[in-house]
């Protein structure tokens, strides 16, 4: 047992050095989002020019769009050094203060998940984004003070894939605010093939398509795949990551040709032949397959609403003809 344990905290350590390494550092390396990458390139130059800190920004979308890269690129276009946070992880006034004080002029801060961070954090955080300056209570209830703390203008860069479910007082205080949206199957082959490049692999023009289309639009979901790809082709291949090895492994890891897996059909499933196609619920269809409400709103639904498989009505969630087709099953009309 000892042993697995070494290998598994190994794998999962090498996986997130890999992902270090095939993350972009300069907004030219980036691949996609173009509008956003263009305005977020004007921002931060005319900041530079005024010598002042970039205005807070805001960054939303589905999981794994580059949120957390771009937050990095921000830091590194501005010459300034990052910390990192999560909105869950700041759990008491002191946690924040110790984080906000850590800060250098002109540094970047990001936090993750911010829609999770609690709403008395939020309110001590409004000052500091406001007047850079921090006002907290210490001590114990009948001998307690107000401490105000100034600190160094810096730039909060927030990530959420649930923006609304961030306070409005909050989300007024972003001075930049852009949604990531979906990539392009052009795009996530580029993304594939630099990944090959970095990690010295040699990949097919028409394999890297074949990995984009399945992808969800995704990059994280396209790294992914490449990796387990590529495993397939390290052991039962001679390396070269061609379009019959990729067919062969996607199909074994259950990836469909849209990029469905089985969390996915299960589903979709679920609601044709448990709910009569809907509506239905979120929470029925949590406790029909056997998933948290958030997976399904947060992983699976963004990119099954995208591509027309499912519906979201006030009644519930309505799987659409599309779906039916795709699934090859015959609609029983009501």
């Amino acid at each position: 047992m000892q042993n697995e344990s070494v290998i598994t905290n190994y794998t999962l350590e090498e996986d997130n050095i890999i992902d270090n390494t095939i993350r972009p550092e300069s907004i030219e390396e980036y691949i996609g989002q173009e509008d956003v990458k263009e305005n977020i390139s004007i921002f931060v130059c005319a900041a530079k020019m005024r010598n002042e800190p970039l205005d807070h920004v805001l960054l939303y979308g589905p999981p794994g769009l580059g949120k957390t890269t771009l937050a990095f690129i921000i830091a590194h276009e501005l010459g300034t050094k990052i910390k990192t946070a999560s909105g869950p992880s700041i759990e008491k006034s002191g946690d924040l203060a110790a984080i906000l004080s850590s800060l250098e002029p002109g540094d970047v801060l990001f936090v993750d998940e911010i829609h999770r961070m609690p709403r008395y954090i939020e309110e001590i955080l409004y000052p500091a984004m406001e007047d850079y300056s921090l006002d907290i209570i210490v001590g114990s209830e009948g001998n307690s003070r107000n401490i105000k703390i100034d600190l160094p203008p810096f730039t909060l860069v927030g990530a959420t894939t649930r923006a609304g479910d961030l306070s409005a007082p909050l989300r007024d205080r972003f001075g930049i605010v852009s949604k990531l949206q979906f990539y392009t199957e052009e795009e996530l082959k580029d993304i594939i093939k630099r990944t090959a490049r970095v990690l010295e692999v040699e990949i097919d023009d028409d394999a890297a398509l074949e990995l984009a289309k399945r992808s969800r639009g995704t990059p994280r979901i396209a790294n992914r795949l490449f990796k387990r790809v590529r495993d397939f082709a390290l052991v039962k291949g001679n390396g070269r990551v061609d379009k019959k090895i990729t067919e062969e492994a996607l199909n074994r890891l259950k990836v469909d040709k849209m990029g469905l897996d089985n969390t996915d059909h299960e589903l979709l499933l679920a609601i044709i032949n448990k709910f009569n196609g809907g509506p239905v619920g979120v929470e029925a269809l949590s406790s029909s397959i056997g998933e948290e409400v958030t997976t399904i709103e947060d992983v699976c639904e963004p990119y099954l609403l995208q591509t027309g498989l499912l519906k979201r009505t006030a009644r519930g969630r309505v799987v659409t003809d599309k779906a039916y087709d795709i699934l090859g099953i015959e609609r029983n009309n009501k």
